[in-house]
């Protein structure tokens, strides 16, 4: 047959629509051309499919040969239609049965002695070929990622040759079923670590019972950063859904995190093939990280010398950002005022929203951010205000220092609390306090009352649903109110404080917001009492 189709797909943002990858081959002067909107790397695939069809010692077609990426209307971009276009000059030029293609989706990139290299953002495409009912054909080192897909039919090759086998019928690559990987309780950093900061761990506990973003302000060493990598251990779990969206976004911006599936694949399959086909899947290839990370929450922490564009995604190609990566977990933004404040302003959309939208003048891209913002800072630049032998600044520097962080992204943050010095010899005496797993147990039974009353963490609630599932007593209503006047609290700020409040009662079991639950949730907005220290 002089014409042969192979299915693949691309990538838009959390998108895989699929990609009909047509060949023809005809006569004339020979002529090699992609046409479907291809970007500079897939134009450059030519050289690369010509020369490891040679080098794997099958006949390229003289005549003239068109490959036409369908439907023409998106850009296609990166080296995973290298498998596809090269299977389609084969088939093209008569290597195999007509319908040797059917029911199959195939991606990989070639070097050019033929051996399939991993491919970026293969899990989404996973998961879209599963809803289809169409198996997939990779390289291996991709196969562990493609495989966390439950349902889905996943076979891995090594060469160009292994592929050209199995669709002649000489040798049958073997399809896997997918399948979630078992959840692995890991060894975290226990809070029981942290010694007094009592306002601090009730603060973190507040926090994860509630989903409520956290900033911690206090001297260097007092214990800020040690509290927040705590923070995803008191978290309940993934389920496997949601594990499987933070995967996917992993899998798009190639990090080596994303939760892996060690043992999905054997590790005999993985050493028995080419060392240069399983030594580049670190980059791209990330099926290999730790099982225990499955079902965990995933914790970023960017230098504060991040851009906007880490930050929230972006790119000509648009990727996930860092608020993308923390989806479903913890973003923790140290040393606060160093982060560049326009570079700040960007997450106050997403932390509103959940998610992220990247406009391009050719494309345009959205990614999920539902994050649990945590932040740290000094109270003052030299770190040490409320010290007198030790603070040299002066008043106008202290506000000058604050004033690098903008009111509504303040605003937007529910928990401001104060992280006072422990001194040495009181660390010394004071005993360990609860374990992770003590204040984690209080923590999921709070998040279960949240999940059977509305569905959700309190931090999500709306203006709407506060008037129904936070009612206020007449006694909590005057204190709010009372304090709202007294520090010119925002509308936005109030309902925080409600939403704090809402989750400190559950953590006590009680129904109605007494006044004692909205103290304590207006104690925790301590910028807004007007101090820093």
């Amino acid at each position: 047959m002089s014409l042969a189709t192979v299915l693949t797909r691309a990538q838009f943002g959390m998108e895989s629509p699929l990609v009909r990858v047509e060949a023809h081959v005809g006569g004339g002067l020979p002529v090699f051309s992609v046409v479907g909107l291809p970007e500079k790397v897939v134009k450059e695939s030519r050289e690369r499919v010509r020369a490891a069809i040679v080098a794997c010692g099958y006949t390229f077609p003289s005549g003239r040969i068109t490959i036409n990426l369908s439907p023409a209307e998106f850009p296609k971009e990166g080296g995973r239609y290298d498998l596809p276009i090269a299977l389609g000059i084969l088939g093209a030029g008569g290597a195999f049965p007509e319908h040797a293609f059917a029911g199959e989706e195939y991606y990989g990139e070639l070097s050019l002695g033929g051996e399939l290299q991993p491919v970026r953002g293969v899990l989404p495409a996973a998961c879209r070929a599963t809803q289809c009912g169409h198996r997939v054909v990779l390289p291996r080192a991709n196969v562990p990622e493609a495989r966390l897909v439950a349902g889905a039919r996943v076979a891995g090759a090594w060469h160009l040759r292994d592929v050209v086998e199995h669709a002649t019928g000489a040798r049958l690559l073997e399809f896997a079923p997918g399948a979630a990987p078992r959840v692995v309780t890991g060894t975290g950093p226990d809070l029981a670590d942290v010694r007094g900061q009592a306002h601090a761990r009730r603060a973190l506990e507040i926090a994860a019972a509630g989903r409520h973003s956290l900033l911690m302000i206090g001297p260097p060493g007092a214990g800020k950063s040690m509290l927040a990598v705590r923070l995803p251990g008191l978290l309940p779990g993934l389920c496997d859904d949601e594990a499987l969206e933070c995967a996917a976004i992993a899998s798009l911006a190639g990090t080596t995190g994303l939760p892996g599936a060690v043992g999905l694949g054997s590790e005999a399959e993985h050493a028995s093939g080419p060392a240069t086909a399983h030594g580049s899947g670190a980059s791209a290839g990330t099926g290999g990280a730790a099982a225990s990370a499955w079902g965990r929450r995933p914790f970023r922490a960017p230098h504060h010398t991040a851009s906007a564009i880490a930050l929230v995604g972006g790119g000509g190609v648009p990727r996930p950002g860092e608020i993308s990566l923390a989806h479903h977990g913890v973003l923790f933004l140290d040393e606060l005022p160093e982060h560049d404040r326009r570079t700040l302003e960007v997450l106050r959309e997403p932390l509103e929203t959940g998610h992220v939208s990247i406009a391009r003048a050719a494309r345009h891209a959205s990614f999920p951010a539902r994050f649990q913002l945590v932040a740290a800072m000094n109270p003052c630049p030299c770190g040490w205000h409320g010290d007198a032998e030790r603070c040299r600044c002066t008043p106008a520097q202290v506000r000058a220092y604050l004033a690098r962080l903008s009111g509504p992204l303040l605003d937007r943050i529910d928990l401001q609390v104060h992280v006072p010095r422990v001194e040495y010899e009181g660390l010394r005496a004071l005993a360990r306090g609860e374990s992770t797993a003590t204040v984690a147990a209080r923590v999921a039974a709070a998040a279960e009352r949240q999940r059977a009353r509305q569905g959700g963490p309190n931090a999500r609630l709306d203006s709407r649903e506060l008037e129904v599932h936070a009612a206020l007593a007449p006694e909590a209503e005057r204190l709010l109110q009372s304090c709202a006047k007294r520090w010119r609290l925002s509308a936005r700020a109030c309902h925080r404080v409600i939403k704090v409040a809402r989750t400190i009662a559950d953590l006590a079991g009680e129904d109605t917001l007494a006044t004692e639950h909205v103290a304590e949730a207006l104690e925790c907005r301590q910028l807004d009492r007007g101090g820093g220290a």
